[in-house]
Order: structure tokens, then sequence, then C-alpha cells
């Protein structure tokens, strides 16, 4: 903000605070309120992060707010995507995920296909096949078999194909 004059807020322009807040990738959305004659307050909310990945060798982080921050190498604990999915096609993935019953928290990694399949790795390394065309169904599933199921880890659980299981070892 230092770079906006801010001696006379009549002369401030709304375009330029909101160009300025938007061009921060850790800001999720934010309030401005001029209170006449001299205070701008601005309450800002910052975006969560939700998962790494690495683009032209360089790892960064998704946030919530669908941009990419540069990582620091701190978030040990968010999962890992394989691939490169638009950011925009892994929000939507996402939301999948917390409308299902499987917990973000229990996911280690995401595997994105280039014909925009995803596969899901657990945390106990069990890996889940996921249907391009019903991937809300096979999720729905997948958790249903490994709540009835007593497995162990790194197994394959195929969701792929409809109303159907495949586990490998």
């Amino acid at each position: 903000l230092k770079s906006l004059d801010l001696e006379n807020l009549f002369l401030i322009k709304n375009d330029k605070i909101i160009n300025l807040m938007d061009s921060n990738t850790l800001i999720e959305n934010y309030i401005i309120f001029k209170k006449y004659p001299s205070t701008l307050d601005i309450k800002i909310k910052k975006t969560n992060f939700l998962a790494k990945i690495n683009l032209d060798n360089q790892e960064y982080l998704i946030g919530s707010n669908g941009k990419l921050t540069k990582s620091n190498n701190l978030n040990e604990y968010l999962p890992y995507i394989f691939g490169k999915p638009e950011v925009d096609e892994f929000l939507k993935f996402k939301k999948i995920i917390d409308d299902s019953k499987i917990s973000y928290k229990k996911i280690k990694s995401f595997y994105y296909f280039k014909s925009k399949r995803w596969d899901i790795e657990l945390k106990n390394n069990i890996l889940i096949k996921l249907s391009k065309e019903k991937t809300k169904k096979s999720l729905v599933d997948a958790f249903l078999f490994l709540k009835q199921s007593n497995l162990e880890n790194n197994m394959i659980i195929d969701a792929r194909i409809n109303n159907q299981i495949i586990i490998n070892d």
C-alpha cells in the first residue's frame, strides 16, 4: 500500500487498491472501507493452502483462492499433486472430495492424467483409481468399500468401473 498516495483519501482510485490486493497470492478475499476524511480500513482473509505441485522445476502451493504461491518447503503436511492439472480442475476435484466422506487430511498424493482422470493415494499407501466420467460415484464406492473392508497398506483399489471394485496387492 505504500505505493499508493495515502495522503488524501479522496484522491485514491479504487481500481489501484483492487489491482494491488488481487495481485497478492496470499489473499483469499478482502473488504475495503473508506472512512472519511482520513482512514482506509482493509479486512483481509488469508487463503488456505490445499496442495503442492511442481511446475517447471519450481514447487508451488495451490491456494483455495485458485492462485499459485511459491513454496517455502514449510508445508510438509500438504498432499502433493503429480501431473499438470489446471488449478480450476484441481479445485473442482477438491470440491468433489469435500462432498464425499473421504477425509482430505488422510490424502497423501493426487495423480492427474492427461485424460483428466484422477487417482488418490492415502497416507496408509492405499491407491484409489477413480473413474473419469463418474468421479463422485467412484469415490463414494471406494469409501464404502474401505469402510467395510479391513485392508492392509500398499493396496490398489480400482473404482473406475461402475458398481465394481477391483483390488490388487
